[in-house]
């Protein structure tokens, strides 16, 4: 029978998400990847407890998560109805829809009826009456955004979910969504947003939001970000300094396409490992401190795909600060790197 470590709360650094009262882990847990049918369940198992013990207590999913799709909320909902039973009030569970769920018009996009039906069947896959956080995976050019939003203000006021959010949305479309959102009564918490060494979109002027950035329009409208692949796909980690191993995620294919890793990127992560060595990180530790290094992003998701890799990824917290020399040299080789597969589907509509 698992019981959780007494002093899991010890050594998590929490933030405050924007202008509310809810406090997030700096480094929380996505299931994106490594949760899906043909990973080991006993595996999921040891991530999950492993970081519940570490003080992580943001699990973030998403209807779709897998593959096949609605796997990982099983995984997860098997979790919560045996080892955490007792721990739900201490967890944040957040999931997300948007993406293609089910075949037919009504699988994915941003109508009402498919939110709230993807909504109820995450529920049932989780066994919980309600999630904490219910997210627009992505914004959709061809739904209203009253529709949109007022789907997910039913959700919380329907008690289904406790707080809502948007995911991707660009600064422009945040402005609007604020907006649109202060107009029908709903209050968002959060934005999920892509954001790396290798991906930093997010700190952009957006001439369409008066040359403001998104960080911008979250920071001035009180909303926190939690920032999803902040090791680019596992791009920021020592794995693939010199080419792609055999049986690495890139090599497997899907999200994760070869082509990102071309010389030149190469040439970067060696640079980027070579500060990290200088501070005594990974270069992992140093990108997810690096991506904290802002107070406007609240939380980091991470994934893993064993105990002790999620163990290395939490070392990040044990050095957050950065002197400016530092920082200077990250910014010689922190430049975009094409990698942000979610912008023409989502950001930049």
């Amino acid at each position: 029978m698992y019981v959780p470590a007494q002093d899991r709360y010890e050594t998590m650094t929490y933030r405050r998400a924007g202008r509310s009262g809810l406090d997030l882990p700096a480094v929380s847990l996505g299931l994106w990847q490594n949760f899906g049918s043909q990973d080991p369940y006993e595996t999921q198992r040891a991530i999950v407890l492993r970081a519940v013990d570490r003080g992580v207590t943001q699990i973030d999913l998403a209807n779709n998560y897998g593959p096949p799709p609605g796997s990982a909320e099983e995984s997860f909902g098997r979790m919560l109805a045996t080892d955490l039973r007792g721990l739900r009030d201490e967890l944040v569970v957040t999931t997300k829809a948007g993406y293609r769920q089910w075949p037919g018009p009504y699988g994915e996009f941003g109508s009402r009826k498919y939110l709230l039906a993807s909504l109820d069947q995450s529920l049932r896959r989780l066994g919980l009456d309600h999630v904490d956080i219910f997210y627009s995976h992505r914004y959709d050019a061809e739904t209203p955004l009253e529709e949109t939003l007022g789907a997910l203000r039913t959700a919380v006021e329907s008690g289904r979910a406790v707080y809502a959010g948007i995911s991707s949305y660009s600064a422009q479309r945040t402005l609007e969504a604020l907006e649109v959102a202060d107009r029908i009564g709903l209050r968002l918490l959060v934005h999920q947003p892509s954001y790396s060494m290798l991906n930093r979109w997010v700190e952009q002027p957006d001439d369409e939001a008066g040359g403001r950035s998104l960080l911008d329009v979250l920071g001035d409208a009180g909303l926190g970000a939690v920032v999803f692949s902040p090791l680019a796909q596992g791009m920021l980690t020592e794995k693939y300094l010199h080419g792609v191993p055999a049986g690495s995620r890139a090599a497997r294919g899907g999200s994760f396409s070869p082509t990102f890793l071309t010389e030149e990127v190469q040439e970067r992560l060696r640079a980027l490992a070579a500060i990290a060595a200088d501070r005594g990180q990974s270069l992992a530790q140093m990108a997810l401190a690096w991506a904290l290094r802002d107070p406007r992003v609240t939380s980091v998701l991470v994934g893993a795909s064993s105990p002790e890799q999620l163990d290395e990824n939490l070392g990040a917290l044990e050095r957050l600060d950065f002197t400016e020399e530092e920082l200077t040299r990250i910014d010689e080789h922190a430049v975009d790197a094409g990698i942000n597969i979610w912008a023409p589907r989502s950001s930049d509509l």
